[in-house]
């Protein structure tokens, strides 16, 4: 358990980039960085019981200490991340330690579970897919869950996969409105962690179709295709691989906040990330795959190419022989043996027609060997 203590809080404004979005060395503990460009943030709130509802958006965060204490379940929802005051108040409001702000605003955490006095701080990854066909958008979710509440803090406003927990408390479906907060917590999370699957099922329909351009139409368009898939694919492994550890802690763990009966739910949860890492795994190796039949098919078809030149030099090396011996000018005058055809009549049509025989009897020759059958198209239903 981590004692509380107050520490300062330092804003540093800096535009968000996920791959480089790191403290300096040296940097104060508890420092926040807020991206520029960040939504401001918006505060709504859910406050239900078996027999009510209240939904409604609350215009500061000194309006949610009035339901935090209450029997009935509080979720108080935060999106956006560009309000340095808004979020100083909720730290005071909920009593967060600065190293919680700092981890709920700095959003490349890792995934991870962390136990403070008095509440539990989970933070995950959420994947959306995009509106068009390929990609992803990703944003960082901390949920702090005390004993009758639940605070969620998300990047933006836009592009979550919550919606369903939402509507299930608002139309009472389900046993949701009759459990507490910890109940929620793990709606959530299994949410989130449903949310990997249509993605996934996006990137196994992407490799189908790698799969047949590579067969039929391997350009360098194709590879740069398989590269982003495997960079992709590997973003999503880092995300799913630490959500499972921290479920897993809170499975094997325990805490007094999460019931003995949550966790029953919590392992269904921990079941789908197995599912998700396992998916991703094999995406993974099926576009590694993709790299090696790529290089093959490449090769194969240098090797056809290097093969058409080589029977169409195989058919000219005796015409450019017979060509190459007329050509050269021996006097006939001097010696009857110099080139006697020189001074035929037809003696020009019977070298050509000798050459032509002997180009026609060679490309009979290669044909019956098999050596222009690989010569068309490959087709997109071999096997090899």
């Amino acid at each position: 358990m981590v004692r509380k203590h107050r520490r300062s809080l330092q804003v540093v404004p800096k535009p968000y980039n996920e791959d480089d979005f790191y403290h300096q060395p040296g940097t104060i503990p508890g420092t926040i960085i807020i991206s520029t460009d960040a939504s401001p943030p918006t505060i709504t709130l859910i406050d239900y019981h078996a027999s009510d509802v209240i939904r409604k958006e609350l215009k500061t965060p000194e309006e949610c200490a009035s339901y935090l204490d209450t029997e009935s379940v509080s979720w108080v929802e935060v999106q956006g991340l560009g309000n340095e005051d808004i979020l100083r108040r909720l730290g005071k409001v909920f009593d967060l330690h600065p190293l919680v702000l700092e981890d709920i605003v700095n959003v490349a955490e890792r995934p991870k579970i962390e136990e403070y006095e008095g509440h539990l701080v989970i933070i995950c990854r959420m994947v959306v897919p995009k509106e068009r066909r390929y990609g992803f958008y990703s944003e960082q979710v901390s949920l702090v869950l005390g004993k009758h509440y639940l605070l969620t803090v998300q990047e933006e406003p836009e592009h979550d996969c919550l919606e369903g927990v939402r509507v299930r408390i608002c139309n009472n479906k389900g046993t949701i409105r009759k459990r507490k907060a910890d109940y929620l917590a793990y709606a959530l999370l299994d949410a989130i962690v449903d949310g990997f699957f249509p993605v996934l099922e996006r990137y196994g329909e992407r490799i189908e179709e790698l799969e047949e351009e590579v067969i039929v139409n391997p350009t360098r368009q194709t590879l740069q295709k398989i590269y982003h898939v495997r960079r992709e694919l590997l973003q999503l492994r880092r995300y799913i691989w630490p959500q499972r550890d921290a479920i897993n802690s809170l499975i094997r763990d325990g805490n007094e906040l999460i019931s003995e009966e949550v966790r029953i739910y919590l392992r269904d949860c921990y079941d789908h990330t197995v599912q998700v890492m396992d998916m991703v795994e094999t995406y993974r190796e099926l576009a590694s795959g993709l790299m090696d039949v790529y290089l093959s098919a490449v090769g194969n078809r240098m090797n056809e190419i290097m093969k058409f030149l080589t029977v169409m030099s195989s058919i000219f090396i005796p015409l450019t022989f017979i060509a190459g011996i007329y050509g050269m000018n021996f006097n006939t005058e001097k010696s009857p043996y110099n080139m006697p055809e020189l001074n035929w009549h037809w003696g020009y049509f019977m070298c050509l027609g000798l050459m032509a025989a002997i180009a026609f009897i060679l490309i009979f020759i290669f044909w019956r060997r098999g050596w222009f059958q690989n010569f068309s198209k490959i087709n997109p239903d071999s096997k090899t």
